[in-house]
């Protein structure tokens, strides 16, 4: 290897794997940035410390490539712990590169960073300066080999220091394919006597590319396929009925309750999914196929651990041929037919009597205005399921839901800012946010508008913490640390350099419109004036979930 500075064989490294890095320079971080431009890494600049990891986040989240984030040591890295903590709880590869302490000792200013990222469940691998490239690969092969965050930990004394040469040991090799079946035989002899088979894929099933095997599965069998939120339409076809969890219909709902046999690939099954425990009948049998090590849900019954695509394939080759599938078939038909004549997600009124917008109304709008071809960030909070409910998005990878796995909001603008660097040719990004992680993330507002070539944000502005509103005001609690006041995000906006309306009425969204129609250049922010009084069926259902549990420990 030529001679470099500790900073820049960790660059040199990274090149490697990733092409993108999202951050703010400082001390800690300066000379890694410099020799990250040397490499041929494109830097985008975010204005906040916590959108450097979230954006890196929802870069592989949109494209499934890696991502860097870069923060100076102290401060710089503590800002971007809950984007971190996110990644973590998330399961998304991500590299942390960040100054730390000298390796002669800390300073009176220095924290013990590695001690923070072990609390959250991330790895620190801090680099010497013999061992600079070996360190860096081990961290990032850590980090996809686990789907996690990982912190790569620069000493400020090492940074411009030249790095010792070093061969760097070949990359892990693939792990070897078992021979025996893991509990597939059993589980393909399952399903073939399945009457109302069900396949439910999760992320880990989009992420596997396992989604064309699941689909023959399906077909084979007969069976109904649904999906959730992270995998969104990628078992769409035949006998698809959507969506799992709060986001789907109740007649969704209830046929993926008669099944007798469930599939359960690549998926969580968390509590939202599951419908706090009342989406599967209580007599069903569910197969769970993971890369987890074990179940993640007490409900499975059968458990192998392997590549959902790998294990699918093998399914579709144990099948008997001659399986006769024309009872499952015919639920299917039945099925199909009762989804059809039952009722969808309620299209929202016309008016409020608070004069201000109904979401359900505004989200149905809204889909018929933007482009097809789109990708979605979605912020956490009391809004997030009217674009998996209202919109159409083709593909798991045109839904990216941040905040979720660590219960946070605010997350939004900075993934948007990932995201744009990672979207398709022809996509358009569409954000939505409420107003209160709007306000927390409004910094990076500007590094969206430097960053996107074509991005419409969404605000639902009800002036409050929507979700508390409705789990807290209801009981009686003051409302007054839950209202924000009225926000001209509009104004705000255009002082930043995009365009912008506020939507009062549904016929506002001609501002939106004339935008796309003269070609969608830049980042147009349409701030949406949305009800309160509104309660999402999610929100409904995790309160009568969280109230049957007090009821049961109280009795």
């Amino acid at each position: 290897m030529t001679s470099l500075t500790v900073s820049g064989r960790v660059a040199q490294v990274l090149s490697s794997y990733v092409s993108d890095v999202f951050g703010v320079m400082g001390n800690g971080n300066v000379y890694f940035l410099d020799a990250a431009e040397k490499e041929g890494l494109r830097f985008t600049a975010v204005r906040h410390e916590g959108a450097a990891i979230a954006a890196a986040d929802a870069y592989y989240r949109a494209s499934g490539r890696l991502a860097a984030g870069t923060t100076t040591y102290g401060p710089g890295y503590t800002n971007a712990l809950t984007a971190l903590a996110e990644a973590v709880q998330a399961q998304i590869p991500v590299v942390l590169v960040t100054g730390d302490a000298p390796s002669s000792g800390a300073r009176p200013w220095d924290v013990d960073q590695a001690a923070i990222a072990a609390g959250l469940g991330a790895a620190t691998f801090t680099v010497t300066r013999d061992a600079a490239g070996s360190i860096t690969q081990e961290a990032v092969e850590y980090a996809l080999a686990r789907r996690t965050a990982v912190v790569i930990a620069v000493p400020y004394d090492l940074a411009a220091v030249e790095a010792a040469d070093e061969e760097l040991p070949a990359p892990p090799a693939a792990a070897a394919v078992r021979n025996d079946d893991g509990g597939l035989g059993r589980a393909a002899e399952l399903l073939t006597g399945a009457k109302r088979p069900l396949i439910l894929a999760g992320r880990g099933a989009h992420l596997a590319g396992a989604g064309p095997e699941l689909r023959e599965l399906a077909d084979r069998l007969g069976a109904l396929t649904a999906g959730t939120a992270l995998a969104l339409n990628l078992l769409q076809g035949e006998g698809y009925l959507g969506v799992a969890g709060g986001f789907g219909t109740d007649t969704a709902a209830g046929l993926m309750g008669e099944a007798d046999v469930v599939l359960v690939a690549g998926a969580s099954l968390s509590p939202f999914t599951m419908r706090f425990g009342h989406l599967i009948g209580p007599d069903a049998t569910v197969i769970q196929i993971d890369a987890a090590l074990e179940p993640t849900n007490p409900r499975v019954d059968m458990f192998v651990s392997a590549d959902v695509k790998a294990a699918a394939g093998r399914l579709l080759r144990l099948l008997d041929d001659a399986v006769d599938a024309g009872s499952s078939k015919a639920w299917r038909a039945e099925a199909l037919k009762r989804l059809a004549e039952g009722p969808g997600h309620h299209p929202g009124s016309a008016e409020v009597p608070d004069g201000r917008l109904d979401p359900r109304a505004l989200a149905t709008a809204l889909d018929a205005v933007l482009p097809e071809r789109r990708t979605v960030v979605q912020d956490g909070g009391h809004f997030l399921g009217w674009a998996p409910m209202y919109w159409r998005i083709p593909r798991p990878q045109d839904l990216v839901m941040v905040g979720t796995a660590y219960q946070s909001i605010g997350l939004g603008l900075a993934s948007a800012v990932g995201a744009s660097r990672a979207v398709d040719e022809g996509n358009i990004l569409v954000l939505a946010s409420g107003d209160g992680g709007f306000l927390m993330g409004l910094s990076d507002l500007e590094s969206l508008v430097g960053a996107a070539s074509s991005a419409v944000v969404v605000i639902y502005n009800d002036a409050a913490y929507g979700a508390e509103i409705h789990q807290y005001g209801s009981q009686g609690l003051t409302e007054k640390p839950m209202l924000i006041p009225e926000v001209d995000f509009s104004g705000i906006a255009r002082a930043i350099g995009a365009e912008s309306a506020v939507i009062r009425k549904l016929s506002d969204l001609s501002a939106l419109t004339d935008w796309i129609d003269a070609g969608a250049r830049g980042t147009f922010v349409a701030d949406c004036r949305i009800t309160s009084s509104v309660r999402a069926p999610w929100l409904t259902e995790w309160m009568k979930a969280k109230e049957a549990e007090k009821e049961k420990v109280a009795g």
